[in-house]
């Protein structure tokens, strides 16, 4: 695998671009917006999204779908979830057959419930997926920094493959069996970054950030599990690890706008002033629809649903969580 499209200009898109462009890859971006390109072709810098990181000269940018994709040998998607279904629709028109997707979005589509690789399944029926996910700033990643990552494929030997192809000493991807694991990780530990954000933004203490962490990750195993995945999955880098830094890092949309929140900040001034997705909020009503479907109880993500979609007041919310009755710890991997 030597040729790549990646659809999605966004911080994550960039740095994804980047990261192969370090492994040797050729490269072609696609983004929506025609400054982002232009950003990116004559200034080596994406300024919208990534700014103050220079690009290598070798990537390209293109508005194109179809120019993206063009003898790509896999192609990474990295748009925002509630708009892949359509976008890989679209896509598909292009696409050569036998084509492989790798699904670098986490989120979890709102209107269907569906998991990331269900609406591409849905858009793009009979290719091969691949999920990546993990403990990832787009920032550290664009810079070279070490980041470890999932690479989760049913498709063992094409899994091995991406795993050669993405794979840098700086940035090195971990072969997992589990794509369902992975992706509920990924869409969860938003919601999870809010509700943590807000304990910060209310100096509530280290101690409650910890525990929300902790009990988040029993939310997290209970929803994996019951869609088919497995709990240990959540135990490694696309799940306790990137639920770790999504809930202690200020570089997090989603931790971030939860400290804005908790701080007394309106959802609609703080959505307002970004240009960035936080897939957390709409993850949030997502996640609880499907846990409601599969009568999973999941109490801190839905108290933030609860705050971002139904008007509830923080004080309130957090006042029921702190009121639940007390209840025994599971041993690991089985919480309760």
């Amino acid at each position: 695998m030597q040729s790549f499209g990646i659809i999605g200009g966004g911080a994550w898109g960039t740095a994804l671009a980047q990261t192969m462009r370090r492994a040797g890859r050729g490269v072609m971006l696609w983004a929506r917006e025609p400054e982002v390109v232009d950003s990116i072709n004559k200034h080596r810098e994406n300024e919208f999204f990534l700014p103050s990181v220079k690009l290598d000269s070798g990537l390209r940018a293109t508005s194109d779908l179809a120019k993206a994709v063009e003898g790509a040998d896999a192609v990474l998607l990295a748009a925002p979830a509630q708009h892949l279904r359509a976008l890989v629709k679209e896509l598909a028109k292009s696409l050569e057959k036998g084509t492989p997707l790798v699904l670098c979005t986490k989120g979890i589509e709102e209107k269907t419930g569906a998991l990331m690789s269900e609406a591409v399944a849905a858009s793009a029926p009979g290719r091969k997926l691949a999920v990546l996910s993990g403990p990832t700033f787009a920032r550290e990643v664009a810079l070279g920094l070490p980041t470890a990552v999932t690479l989760a494929c049913t498709d063992s030997r094409l899994g091995a493959k991406l795993v050669e192809a993405l794979g840098t000493p700086a940035f090195r991807p971990y072969l997992s069996p589990d794509p369902i694991g992975a992706q509920i990780g990924g869409a969860v530990k938003n919601v999870l970054a809010i509700a943590c954000g807000v304990i910060v933004g209310k100096k509530m203490g280290d101690n409650a950030r910890a525990s929300v962490i902790t009990r988040g990750l029993a939310e997290m195993v209970r929803l994996a599990v019951a869609k088919g995945g497995k709990a240990e999955t959540l135990m490694g880098l696309s799940g306790i690890g990137d639920l770790t830094l999504t809930c202690t890092g200020i570089q997090s949309r989603n931790y971030s706008l939860g400290v804005a929140l908790g701080e007394g900040q309106r959802l609609d001034q703080i959505l307002g002033s970004r240009r960035s997705v936080a897939e957390g909020v709409t993850s949030s009503a997502a996640c609880v629809a499907l846990a409601a479907k599969l009568k999973v109880e999941m109490p801190i993500t839905e108290a933030v649903e609860s705050i971002l979609h139904k008007g509830a007041p923080i004080d309130g919310a957090i006042a029921a969580l702190l009121a639940r009755p007390f209840k025994a710890e599971a041993p690991a991997g089985k919480p309760v």
